[in-house]
């Protein structure tokens, strides 16, 4: 193999997502890329080093020697540059951008209100964009730095790239009309949604891993998950589509409170949703080691990582949970 004066770390970085999903087109939706573009970057590396770096057939891409003698050092180069540009970053102190998903949830918020206090320096940016799914490639491209959600739900190609710490166990509730039969109950028995569809994020591309936690929920219940509707965004919006569907709405303990709607805790058991704090592999900053810090004070202050005895969650979503924080932060 010839050595160049210079590869450009796109090229590595193609070459290390298909090293590792063996698939171009797996490779390529990593990096959020066209397909095209990566067999190109791929080719122009092969070319640059004099070697072809892959078998490449009709059912299956493998590694040459070549391919398996460069994997470690490409590993190596791009681990170095993402921990230059991340020191780089933490000593600039520059603002750090944390999407808390939707306004009015109450962890994330009290999460973000504890760093500001610990990190008075440090500028935290809120922003409400609703979903993991939707946050992970802003956090992957650096366009984000922080969020909250359930990590588990992740596809395995975008948890790759990132970090978690548990935050908390929260219970979840249902949204219903105020003139919903279950509306006059204080806390609704998962039992009684039976024949009911319940809109859970169905069809929304920025929260797949809420539908399917619904979804895994439901199921052997008798409860349907209600289809998809137009994304509604702001408080009233999803007052006219809640009040137009009259559908129940699957939720958390803590969602804010609406026109016309009740919310009432889910028991018999009682479903847990996983909430993680969320952030790329590599990042390095203050306002990070903040909000690790503010989740670690407030979930012991407040029993947040403490199931209840009759807690429903999937079984990947507690080894996630259970298995603790990733990353040093």
């Amino acid at each position: 193999m010839s050595a160049p004066a210079h590869i450009d770390p796109r090229l590595l970085r193609a070459f290390v997502a298909v090293a590792e999903e063996l698939h171009f087109t797996r490779a390529a939706a990593r990096l959020y890329i066209a397909q095209q573009a990566l067999s190109r970057d791929v080719r122009r590396l092969e070319r640059e080093l004099g070697a072809e770096l892959f078998v490449r057939t009709t059912r299956q891409v493998t590694l040459t020697p070549d391919g398996e003698r460069l994997l470690p050092h490409a590993r190596r180069v791009l681990a170095a540059q993402h921990d230059l540009l991340a020191a780089f970053a933490a000593g600039q102190a520059r603002p750090l951008l944390v999407d808390l998903n939707t306004p009015g949830l109450v962890t994330g918020r009290r999460v973000l209100h504890r760093a500001r206090e610990l990190a008075p320096d440090c500028e935290l940016m809120a922003r409400y964009e609703s979903g993991l799914t939707g946050a992970a490639a802003d956090l992957l491209a650096g366009r984000l730095d922080v969020s909250f959600g359930r990590f588990a739900g992740l596809d395995p190609a975008l948890r790759s790239g990132l970090e978690q710490q548990p935050v908390r166990y929260e219970p979840m509730a249902v949204v219903l009309p105020e003139d919903h039969p279950l509306a006059a109950s204080a806390q609704v028995p998962l039992a009684a949604l039976a024949g009911e569809a319940v809109y859970a994020g169905a069809g929304n591309p920025r929260t797949p891993e809420w539908t399917d936690l619904a979804r895994r929920l439901f199921e052997g219940r008798g409860i349907r998950l209600a289809p998809p509707l137009p994304l509604a965004v702001g408080d009233e919006e999803f007052t006219r589509v809640m009040a137009k569907t009259r559908n129940p709405v699957l939720a958390v303990v803590d969602f804010p409170p609406h026109a016309g709607t009740v919310r009432r805790p889910l028991v018999d058991p009682v479903p847990l949703a996983p909430v993680s704090l969320v952030w790329r592999k590599g990042l390095v900053h203050p306002g990070l080691t903040a909000l690790r810090t503010a989740v670690a004070e407030i979930a012991r202050s407040e029993g947040w990582l403490r199931r209840p005895a009759d807690g429903w969650i999937p079984a990947a979503d507690e080894a996630v949970m259970s298995g603790g924080a990733t990353g040093a932060g």
